[in-house]
């Protein structure tokens, strides 16, 4: 799950924090930083002088069989007779153009793979099938020798599907939960049963894929500590090898955005509460906490690097609401979140020709600046924390000598555990990573901030 609050300035100056749910940075800059790049390059002159010897890959699937009130992500609810297969077909003449584009074939690997959306189980067992074709066969990637993440909801892991998956080496399946009652699921217009969830996951299961991860989301209304407790538990008893967190938001244009404000000090409290709740629930299971929202049993079999935590570049997108990134530039296609504009989107992406694909069309350069906040955000707000040896030896410098006194307001407020100009990690207090959505967000360019800012909602 991708949530993404709106665009806004967060308050960066004195010792008072802003309010601690401000905006979940899984990437820096944000898509709303994006804007039209007139020259539109070439992709193989951007990534021309690029390593492409590690890069990641994500194939996005933009199609869901609901949208639930909260959700902001780019996709479509359903697709008329043909639209999978078109975009599927779209998606292989984007991977086609972008393989070419990369250049010589003993030069490229890929160390980690993805599909996302949306839902990327939407889609039937054979175009599943298709899908890794994609993956496999246009992009090089080995499925089988590198850790493959999957996103599905409890009513699209069915058998048939898991299958496909598992025989071509998803090591990862996350399960969009939510919460497992009934009636928190219908005020998040979230459309389940918990007794369907239940028989999803029994599937994903019995489909022997390493590890299962379930997102829940504490928040809601009507929520009580009892009921989330509830939820923990009942997601506990399969196990899993990871569980997400995910503090609720409500954003414009979403189903919960036009009910109520996002913004409210009593509700920011409860959710604190239940955060606090949950985290030392799953710590006192056996639970480590790798960042504020994720949670990995401590005997779960290694993944390689954490959804969303590279501090580095080379990542590969397909997919009309993919991004990818070179090391100056972040390049994707346009963004909304209206169902309209999303079908303008995704209708425009599967008529493009292949020659058309082979450029970038939207994004943002990431300067020597940009790229240490990215670093710095990155790492800072996974429990790990920052080696301050890794970040001065990729920008000669200190984080410290960057962001003095970013890191000292951090360190006056309890959220840095130590913040000497000599510590070898910058690491968050456990309140510290309570606040990592305030966190993130104060470490914003004050030219990126401006940009969301002037992003007009669509």
């Amino acid at each position: 799950m991708t949530t993404v609050t709106s665009p806004h300035h967060p308050r960066t100056g004195g010792t008072r924090p802003a309010g601690p749910y401000q905006n979940y940075v899984y990437a820096y800059p944000h898509k709303t930083a994006y804007r039209r790049l007139t020259d539109r390059p070439l992709l193989r002159d951007l990534w021309a002088a690029e390593p492409k010897d590690a890069l990641s890959l994500y194939l996005h699937i933009p199609f869901c069989e609901v949208r639930c009130g909260f959700c902001n992500l780019f996709t479509r609810i359903g697709a008329p007779d043909g639209l999978t297969g078109a975009y599927l077909d779209a998606l292989e003449r984007q991977a086609t153009a972008v393989r070419e584009a990369l250049g010589e074939q003993d030069g490229v690997r890929f160390a980690t793979a993805a599909f996302g959306g949306g839902t990327p189980t939407f889609l039937t067992a054979a175009e599943l099938e298709r899908l890794c074709g994609i993956a496999e066969h246009r992009m090089g990637a080995d499925l089988r020798g590198v850790p493959l993440s999957v996103e599905a909801s409890p009513a699209t892991a069915t058998a048939d599907r898991l299958e496909v998956l598992s025989a071509r080496g998803t090591t990862r399946l996350s399960l969009g939960v939510q919460s497992f009652d009934d009636a928190e699921a219908r005020a998040a217009v979230r459309p389940q049963r918990r007794a369907d969830v239940e028989a999803a996951l029994g599937r994903v299961r019995d489909a022997r894929i390493p590890v299962l991860n379930i997102d829940l989301i504490y928040g809601i209304d009507g929520q009580t500590g009892r009921t989330w407790l509830r939820s923990l538990d009942a997601a506990l008893a399969w196990q899993p090898e990871e569980l997400y967190l995910y503090p609720l938001y409500i954003r414009p244009l979403t189903g919960l955005g036009r009910r109520a404000p996002d913004t409210d000090p009593a509700w920011d409290e409860q959710r604190l509460r239940l955060y606090r709740l949950g985290r030392d629930h799953l710590l006192a299971h056996g639970y480590t906490q790798q960042s504020m929202r994720m949670f990995r049993r401590a005997d779960a079999p290694p993944q390689g690097a954490d959804d969303y935590a590279c501090q580095t570049d080379g990542m590969i997108g397909l997919g009309c609401g993919a991004r990818s990134y070179t090391t100056g530039l972040h390049y994707s296609f346009d963004y909304a979140v209206g169902m309209h504009e999303i079908r303008g989107i995704i209708d425009d992406y599967v008529r493009r020709p292949a020659a058309d694909l082979a450029r970038a069309e939207y994004g943002r350069a990431i300067g020597t600046d940009e790229a240490r906040r990215r670093h710095l955000i990155q790492s800072l707000l996974q429990a790990d924390g920052l080696d301050t040896a890794d970040y001065r030896a990729r920008f000669d410098s200190t984080p410290q000598d960057d962001f003095g006194a970013e890191l000292s307001r951090f360190a006056d407020r309890g959220w840095l555990a130590d913040g000497s100009p000599r510590a070898p990690l910058l690491r968050l207090t456990p309140e510290g990573l309570a606040h990592s959505d305030a966190i993130g967000p104060e470490l914003f360019s004050p030219a990126v901030r401006t940009a969301m800012a002037a992003y007009e909602r669509k």
